[in-house]
């Protein structure tokens, strides 16, 4: 029961963070650099403070691993973590909810598995095509169509999604994922005045809103989140944990019909289907190979 309610408000929490960002630039509360600052800034900040309270847990309850105190994340790892946070924010400009969190799942999915295949993963016959047929998918999706009506949208989105794969990658040596997480968070604070610079424009038009959903995506949709996701992949098995990510691009579809109103185009619904079908049948049939 404990592993279902933490899963079930991580992925809350991660459809969320694609509805707080288009609902923000769509309505123009915010602009995308300045979204991003504050992102960044409020999801560090949150992840410091809770770090802080995980790491006196451990000391007080005297289970603590001296190991935990290395893992300080790297400048390679926040140095995706930017690129992911800043191309997210752009790319929904112009994208509807559902689709950039589609297309931002389908690239970081196909990074981690073109990373197996270039390491010389053995795949079955079943995996090849299921990679092929979900590749064809994110293809099929990424044409100009009523789903992307903008391919520079959808390119930033995939390439940020290429980030958060090489994120995760990276991510799969650490000691504790929510140290290296919290720490790459701190790290790519160095860009703040660069993006601030570029943003400076656009601050007269910010809003109060704009301010607080900014907010909202860093503390609670990616702090918050982050940990309770952490909490709960050791209460999964790793095809368990694979598996329900696949509802995230569907909730913040349903999300952005419900709070933005957007429409489910049968484009959508043909590529979403040819690639979260083929990423489950890639995920089960993972130990069979």
């Amino acid at each position: 029961m404990k592993a279902t309610i933490y899963t079930l408000i991580a992925l809350i929490a991660f459809a969320a963070n694609s509805l707080f960002c288009r609902m923000a630039l769509a309505e123009g509360y915010i602009d995308a650099w300045n979204f991003t600052v504050i992102r960044l800034l409020s999801g560090a900040a949150c992840l410091g403070i809770i770090m802080a309270i995980y790491t006196h847990n451990l000391k007080r309850k005297g289970t603590f691993n001296p190991a935990i105190l290395s893992d300080r994340g790297s400048w390679r790892s926040s140095i995706s973590l930017l690129v992911y946070a800043l191309c997210f924010s752009i790319a929904y400009v112009e994208l509807d909810t559902g689709t950039g969190a589609l297309i931002l799942f389908s690239a970081v999915q196909l990074t981690m598995i073109g990373w197996g295949i270039y390491q010389k993963e053995q795949l079955s016959l079943l995996q090849w095509c299921a990679f092929i047929v979900a590749l064809s998918g994110f293809v099929y999706l990424m044409l100009p169509s009523a789903a992307v009506p903008s391919l520079l949208g959808a390119s930033l989105m995939a390439l940020s999604g290429v980030a958060w794969g090489i994120y995760s990658i990276r991510g799969k040596v650490c000691v504790s994922p929510l140290r290296t997480t919290g720490f790459n968070f701190i790290r790519s604070l160095v860009a703040i005045p660069v993006l601030l610079l570029v943003g400076m424009s656009y601050l007269k038009n910010m809003s109060i809103e704009g301010v607080l959903l900014a907010c909202a995506s860093g503390a609670i949709a990616s702090g918050v989140g982050y940990s309770v996701w952490y909490v709960a992949m050791p209460l999964l098995k790793s095809t368990q944990a694979a598996v329900v990510q696949l509802c995230v691009p569907v909730l913040a579809a349903i999300a952005g019909v419900l709070f933005l109103s957007e429409q489910v185009t049968m484009e959508f619904i043909v590529a979403s289907s040819l690639i979260l079908g083929a990423v489950l049948v890639f995920i089960l049939n993972k130990k069979k190979a």
